[in-house]
């Protein structure tokens, strides 16, 4: 039986387990990686695929069975991270996005970056206004098609790509405009790398949203940025906290705590409620790894961050990457040919179609249009706290920004009409993991019944390995999104928390007090003759505590014990 044991436990150990990673061109890259094998071989595998040396900004990305999406870590076995059964699905996606992208050593890495922006203009992570929008998509068409050719792009062309969520005739129109007569002779590096020199302007640059809501119920998006951290709320950041001013994060179940101090030594704590607590974790987990990355100036600074000030309590978390400016220094110190770059061109795209041929927004009635999908395009405007000192602030809901000049214009009623009911919700972090398309009707009538703004689109990423039931989506998002009664729940679960960690306290307290208990009576009453017991009984205040205070306490003890035995036996 032993021998049976031990066979079938080396050949648990020798599995092989298949993988799949989805790239930023959506391609898949399919390996297979043994039990044990961490998440920086697989990492590894991925990079000599792609003949990428720049790779500290990139990482790999799953969702466990929950729809909870993580970050794979390096350090740790890959199949005890993956909780969903083989064969295993992730992405490869950028996830510390540089500081500035066009100076960024190698062509292949801003190529890879670029994709990745424009995932995000896509699914409405990266917001501006119309000109910036016309601009960027003017570059991704350029770099895709090459010049502007009459005889290969006819009236209307530009209409042929989808790079919005949502975008009208009027900025199809502006896109071939200024694709036809400002970019003409730029070769695909270039535009690519004018793209990126232009979204890295922008307040929404490097934004990978986290849904949450505030004390008061209302609901919002933290997000961590290059330069800080951002609260979004309504189309505006009502928050931009930077790097040395964040002094600690902590979590608490589904609590996420932001301390804060900035001038004049005024510190302020940020409390928000994630929708669960592995949602909450992973911000918590998603932010260490952020303020280490842009903050640090070497990884010989980064210490294991505990998320509780109690050493018994809560979780322990380390960020083992290298950080930015250790990155850009070994990036100058690259010397090799250029790479051969293999551009996806106009190969079919499944969640990022801004090369398929997609209904425009004209086909849908006016009317349905502004009551279920709003276009960010016609309305965004830039955020107003555009420098990246902002202090700390808070702004109500309705307080929309206007754009400079928009009252003088043709179209200002009807802009400001779509302002008015847009609210910031990036397509991918509605919910923790992209839903079905089926479901996107449900999800939006779920949403206006609950007082929330409708979603601009849900991304079509197929990261969750398990399809989800529309009941239970629709019942992650009224979570996200409540009602009435929001803030009465969240204090009641505050007390909760509170009264559970005073009991938790007082546990560990009686038991580190029996244990100190045990660790007496074995030093005073056993006969263990160990150099350790030794050195502590031959000590001065040992002595005086034995004599003076433990053996009158045991005489003591006896007696009583004595006359309770007699009286027992007495009776």
């Amino acid at each position: 039986m032993l021998s049976r044991w031990m066979s079938g436990s080396s050949r648990n150990l020798d599995r092989e387990y298949n993988c799949t990673v989805r790239l930023l061109d959506d391609s898949e890259y399919t390996c297979t990686i043994q039990r044990d094998a961490k998440g920086q071989y697989l990492f590894d595998l991925l990079c000599h695929h792609l003949n990428l040396l720049e790779k500290d900004y990139f990482g790999i990305r799953f969702v466990d069975p929950d729809k909870q999406r993580h970050w794979l870590e390096f350090t740790k076995s890959v199949v005890k991270q993956m909780r969903a059964q083989p064969p295993f699905t992730m992405c490869f996606r950028v996830k510390f996005y540089p500081t500035d992208p066009a100076a960024l050593k190698e062509e292949i890495t801003r190529y890879l970056v670029f994709l990745q922006i424009k995932r995000d203009l896509y699914h409405g992570r990266l917001l501006c206004k119309t000109s910036d929008a016309a601009l960027l998509a003017a570059y991704i068409l350029q770099a895709e098609i090459g010049d502007y050719d009459p005889g290969k792009h006819p009236e209307g062309y530009s209409s042929k790509f989808q790079f919005f969520p949502k975008h009208s005739e009027k900025l199809e129109r502006k896109i071939a405009e200024i694709h036809k007569s400002e970019l003409s002779g730029q070769t695909p590096a270039t535009s690519e790398l004018n793209f990126l020199r232009k979204a890295q302007t922008l307040e929404t640059y490097g934004v990978d949203p986290h849904p949450c809501k505030d004390v008061s119920g209302n609901a919002a998006f933290l997000a961590f940025t290059p330069f800080g951290f951002v609260v979004l709320q309504g189309n505006k950041r009502v928050h931009f906290i930077k790097w040395n001013e964040v002094t600690k994060m902590k979590f608490e179940g589904k609590t996420f705590y932001l301390y804060v101090s900035q001038k004049e030594e005024k510190k302020i704590v940020l409390t928000y409620f994630a929708p669960t607590p592995e949602a909450c974790k992973h911000l918590w987990k998603c932010g260490i790894e952020n303020q280490a990355f842009y903050k640090l100036e070497k990884s010989s600074q980064v210490r294991t961050v505990s998320s509780s000030n109690l050493f018994f309590k809560g979780s322990r978390f380390r960020y083992s990457g290298r950080v930015a400016k250790e990155v850009m220094e070994s990036s100058a110190k690259i010397k090799r040919e250029p790479p051969e770059i293999h551009r996806a061109g106009l190969v079919p795209s499944r969640s990022c179609p801004s090369i398929t041929h997609g209904p425009r927004l004209s086909s849908v009635p006016r009317t349905r249009r502004r009551a279920v999908h709003i276009s960010i395009m016609e309305g965004l405007e830039s955020l107003r706290d555009s420098a990246h000192s902002t202090p700390v602030r808070s702004a109500s809901h309705g307080d929309a920004f206007a754009g400079p000049g928009r009252s003088g214009r043709a179209e200002s009623s009807e802009r400001v009409a779509v302002i008015a009911d847009e609210n910031y919700s990036p397509a991918d972090s509605v919910l923790p993991t992209p839903v079905a398309e089926h479901s996107l009707e449900l999800m939006l009538l779920s949403r206006q019944a609950n007082g929330a703004p409708c979603s601009i689109e849900e991304e079509k990423e197929s990261e969750a390995g398990t399809p989800a039931a529309e009941a239970e989506e629709a019942g992650e998002l009224r979570a996200l999104c409540p009602g009435a009664g929001g803030l009465g729940a969240a204090q009641a679960e505050q007390v909760n928390k509170f009264v559970l960690s005073v009991l938790r306290l007082l546990l560990v307290t009686v038991g580190l007090l029996f244990v100190l208990l045990l660790l007496l009576i074995v030093l005073t009453e056993s006969d263990l003759d160990t150099a350790f017991f030794r050195d502590i009984r031959q000590t001065p205040e040992f002595e005086q505590f034995h004599y003076q205070y433990f053996c009158p306490l045991r005489r003591w003890f006896a007696c009583k014990v004595r006359a309770v035995v007699s009286l027992l036996i007495d009776t």
